[in-house]
């Protein structure tokens, strides 16, 4: 899955770094240069939140054990930072609902993790309303809720750690977004683990990865 996602990235690169040279034109006075109806605005710095959903689940090695998708909130403040035309920085820092179900013989096993996350993201624009994002994140855990219902009763147990003993985590995250006006974008991106969670997993708790679709809309003040 590693190599699929980091292929993936590439050909997007690739993209989006043929779309960008297509907008330069050359002038004889100055070299190249770029067209103003494109990116007029792209050197203003801004600051704006966005909020949106997750749809999580783990990837593990233990084949015996089946996961569902579980639904949660990512909510934060995004920041973008030109850099140089079609690039910038656009790190953020959210919070964000990750976890998983799962069916086992005992019973229904819900567990709902809560991180706040710090994406440190580069931003291409691939287009004037189309933008490509990719980056490292780090992933701090806050709490751990694991329910589990036999069908008879419902129990939870709430943790502030991982069954390792580690708080923080680093991820990769590649995603997309469409700006619906100067203002305001909708975006979509993928996010996994790149460490997982407990090398000393179980039946129960299985060492494993989180993987999060997240969708979401942005406001940005300029």
């Amino acid at each position: 899955m590693k190599k699929n996602f980091f292929l993936a990235i590439l050909c997007l690169l690739i993209a989006g770094s043929v779309s960008a040279q297509r907008r330069y034109y050359h002038s004889p006075r100055s070299g190249y240069n770029y067209n103003n109806n494109d990116n007029s605005d792209f050197y203003t710095p801004s600051v704006g939140f966005e909020i949106g959903a997750n749809v999580s689940n783990m990837v593990s090695s233990n084949s015996d054990y089946n996961t569902g998708s579980l639904a949660g909130l990512n909510i934060g403040l995004t920041f973008d930072l030109p850099i140089i035309y079609p690039v910038s920085f656009a790190p953020e820092v959210l919070f964000s609902q990750k976890g998983y179900t799962a069916t086992t013989t005992d019973g229904n096993f819900t567990q709902r993790t809560n991180y706040i996350d710090v994406p440190l993201l580069f931003k291409f624009k691939a287009a004037p309303a189309f933008n490509i994002y990719i980056g490292p994140q780090l992933s701090y855990l806050v709490s751990t809720t694991n329910t589990y219902d036999n069908g008879f009763e419902t129990t939870s147990e709430q943790y502030y750690e991982s069954n390792n003993g580690h708080k923080s985590y680093l991820d990769g995250v590649l995603g997309i977004s469409f700006d619906l006006s100067r203002n305001v974008d909708l975006h979509a991106r993928y996010t996994i683990d790149l460490q997982k969670t407990d090398y000393q997993g179980n039946t129960y708790v299985p060492n494993y990865q989180n993987q999060v679709w997240q969708f979401g809309i942005g406001f940005k003040f300029k």
